[in-house]
């Protein structure tokens, strides 16, 4: 069975995230969650979703629309506090959870 996350975007009508949405928004999310605060992780996501929806439906295929998204939040995000480590990119294990997919399944 796909992943939950793929039953919601069914539900939704939506076209399932690729691995490389899926690896983009988990870095987004981390960045926001540690740049500048956890608790407005998922706020920033309905905000970056609604630019891409915006943009998609003003006919720009989505891809296109997702870099100018992150273009854009690259851009506000609060530069790393100098004594911040960087934390690595979503494993394939990560990616494959965020999808509710079980780990290792792939």
């Amino acid at each position: 069975m796909e992943g939950w996350i793929d039953e919601l975007a069914a539900e939704l009508g939506e076209d399932p995230l690729t691995r490389e949405e899926v690896v983009r928004l988990l870095e987004a999310s981390r960045d926001v969650a540690h740049r500048v605060e956890r608790k407005t992780t998922p706020l920033a996501a309905f905000l970056l979703g609604t630019a891409v929806g915006r943009a998609e439906g003003g006919g720009m295929e989505r891809p296109r629309a997702m870099e100018g998204v992150f273009g854009t939040l690259a851009r506000v995000l609060p530069d790393v506090a100098p004594d911040a480590t960087e934390a690595p990119p979503a494993s394939p294990d990560e990616v494959e959870e965020a999808r509710g997919e079980a780990p290792g399944a792939s």
